[in-house]
């Protein structure tokens, strides 16, 4: 019986893989859901209703927040269980791209899916385009998921690669890497041109405006998620190189 469950144990690697597998489908989601503004804002706006379904519902907001907050947790281990920082520029670009990630995406989720849960107020492409293109924020969204799909894809690829794959597997990935951010870019702007339209509809009709104390409340909620995640990455730095001061003054004692 013991042999049989060591036999079907999950290690740390199969859990980052499978959470890092939910958070880059939920990524790629995205992405290929701005690429339907190339067709019109309405096939987006269906797009974005059939996403909405399965990562709104119980079941997808249980295993998209459950996978990201195990994905960080990993993550955070590994940086205070690491001996040193003698890494490939891979690896450099990998982390630097994950855990830059939560800093973009905490804003867009409290203004978006907390939004949603506390005041009811759902995203629409409409109302999300139109208020980016007034304020003059069009980059940051189009940026908003590069940092999460350049870390996905890096990780997807050190997984390939051990399986040494063909020549065309290559290609077809370093495609796919390129050509859907592209595509999703595109479809955004396309998106931005609908709705400067003159018989375009109105912003104020996706969508309603929230309040000035939701407002508040949603600024609060972002900082101290914020703050919290922070002060995470920050302990878990400096609580490795303690561990291993101790470790060094317990092996010296021992001698």
């Amino acid at each position: 019986m013991m042999k049989h469950l060591r036999q079907i144990s999950i290690g740390v690697r199969e859990l980052r893989l499978l959470s890092g597998s939910v958070l880059f489908s939920y990524i790629l989601t995205h992405l290929l859901n701005h690429t339907l503004g190339l067709v019109s804002l309405n096939a987006a706006e269906r797009g974005l209703a059939i996403a909405k379904s399965v990562w709104y519902s119980t079941p997808g907001t249980a295993i998209l927040y459950g996978a990201a907050a195990l994905h960080v947790s990993l993550a955070l281990r590994t940086i205070y269980l690491r001996q040193h920082w003698r890494l490939p520029l891979i690896e450099y670009v990998r982390l630097a791209a994950g855990f830059s990630l939560p800093l973009l995406l905490i804003g867009h989720v409290v203004t978006t899916r907390l939004a949603y849960a506390l005041h009811s107020a759902e995203p629409k492409y409409t109302s999300v385009v139109s208020s980016l293109v007034s304020s003059g924020n069009e980059g940051w969204q189009l940026a908003l998921l590069a940092p999460g799909w350049l870390h996905g894809c890096l990780g997807l690829w050190i997984s390939i690669a051990r399986l040494d794959p063909g020549r065309e597997i290559r290609w077809v990935f370093f495609s796919a890497v390129v050509l859907i951010p592209c595509l999703a870019a595109a479809g955004f702007l396309s998106m931005s041109a609908e709705l400067a339209m003159p018989d375009a509809q109105a912003p104020s009709l996706a969508a309603p405006a929230l309040e000035s104390a939701a407002r508040q409340n949603l600024a609060f909620w972002r900082q101290a998620v914020l703050n919290a995640y922070l002060t995470a990455v920050a302990a878990a730095l400096l609580a490795g190189p303690v561990r291993r001061s101790v470790v060094r003054l317990i092996g010296n004692a021992r001698r």
